[in-house]
């Protein structure tokens, strides 16, 4: 009787998943990327297009992480940072400088809070290296992560990634290169987005089944 229960649940959340991908509207829930991007074959990929600068992306990030840590195996999350104006750059390298050393787990939220709690100014190279040793890492270290070769091509690459995707609104997720969400007009919330992009990807994984 418990393995039928189990079977049950597992039927059950197979066909949530496939009404909540048919009740998607385009337009409505998610744009539909022209022409759509390529991405890892036999992954799911969900990008958050995302900066530090963004209050939005503040807010969006605890409700957004845990979310993440619960992905299926087959889905492949990465964040891409966008810099729309030059203040943007210094904290977008600072992302991929945490990244290459390891640091963006412990560090991510808390650059975040620095800028929207704390009210720090990180839009200059000194400043993020200052609030870089504050927060326990060696600053010649991570001066020369920085600085390197392998964060600037990083960070033209987001550029590159930006512009082909499109992204004009952040935070914004994209699901398998071809489904955006949200729409400029979306005014859900975050839980709401995030179903949104679990509909996606059942969508996207029955599309790979075919």
């Amino acid at each position: 009787m418990r393995k039928l229960k189990v079977l049950l649940a597992v039927v059950c959340f197979a066909i949530a998943g496939i009404a909540g991908a048919q009740t998607l509207r385009e337009g409505r829930d998610y744009t539909l990327l022209s022409p759509p991007q390529a991405t890892e074959p036999g992954k799911i990929e969900v990008i958050e297009f995302f900066s530090y600068m963004c209050p939005h992306c503040a807010h969006f990030e605890p409700v957004l992480e845990p979310w993440v840590k619960a992905l299926p195996k087959d889905v492949a999350f990465r964040r891409v940072p966008v810099v729309y104006r030059p203040q943007w750059e210094a904290p977008a390298r600072l992302y991929y400088a945490l990244e290459t050393m390891n640091e963006a787990g412990r560090l991510h939220m808390a650059v975040f809070n620095a800028i929207h709690v704390d009210g720090s100014n990180l839009t200059t190279d000194d400043a993020v290296a200052d609030w870089a040793a504050k927060n326990g890492l060696d600053r010649k270290k991570f001066t020369g992560v920085y600085n390197s070769f392998a964060v600037q091509s990083e960070l033209l690459r987001a550029k590159q990634t930006t512009a082909a995707y499109r992204i004009d609104a952040v935070p914004s997720l994209v699901i398998a290169g071809k489904y955006r969400t949200p729409p400029e007009n979306f005014t859900g919330s975050h839980e709401d987005l995030l179903k949104i992009a679990n509909a996606l990807i059942a969508k996207a994984r029955s599309e790979q089944k075919r």
